[in-house]
């Protein structure tokens, strides 16, 4: 088992749950919006469930999808680190309802995320990839649920 490997897979588990850790920063913060938030944090931890079953089951065996998660360690290990700066700042300053939704889009819009988003878009080159990609099939596309959202509310970017 690779340990570059294990660590990404770790790093990546762990942005998956930081990202809905502040989603539900988010959800706290705004009434209006609890559900909305809510649910981009179940994705979010739904997302870190299906790479921690890489780990569990796939792993072990050598069959881990090419390119499901970002290749560099660094990258991810630094956006965590902004992830656990956001929280700790809003935890004691709740962002305004602007800041929240551009932070969430940034976030989103970010290598790490958009690696995982392109990787479930494309077609799956292996049975592997297809019933990962099937397992992710409701909780694609955040960037695209941000922008929805707040289009029907008339006050987003």
């Amino acid at each position: 088992m690779s340990g570059h490997l294990n660590e990404l897979i770790d790093e990546s588990i762990r942005l998956e749950l930081n990202v809905a850790d502040l989603y539900l920063c988010f959800q706290a913060a705004f009434p209006a919006d609890a559900d909305f938030w809510w649910a981009l944090a179940l994705e979010e931890k739904n997302h870190a469930a299906l790479v921690r079953s890489l780990r569990e089951h796939f792993l072990p065996a050598g069959l881990v999808p090419k390119d499901l998660l970002a290749s560099s360690l660094e990258t991810v290990r630094e956006t965590n680190r902004e992830i656990r700066g956001l929280l700790a700042k809003y935890r004691r300053v709740p962002p305004t309802r602007e800041e929240a939704f551009r932070t969430a889009c940034q976030l989103e819009e970010g290598a790490a995320e958009i690696h995982f988003q392109e990787f479930m878009d494309r077609e799956g080159s292996s049975e592997l990839e297809r019933i990962f990609q099937r397992l992710n099939a409701d909780d694609k596309d955040h960037l695209k649920k941000l922008r929805a959202y707040l289009r029907a509310r008339d006050d987003g970017p």
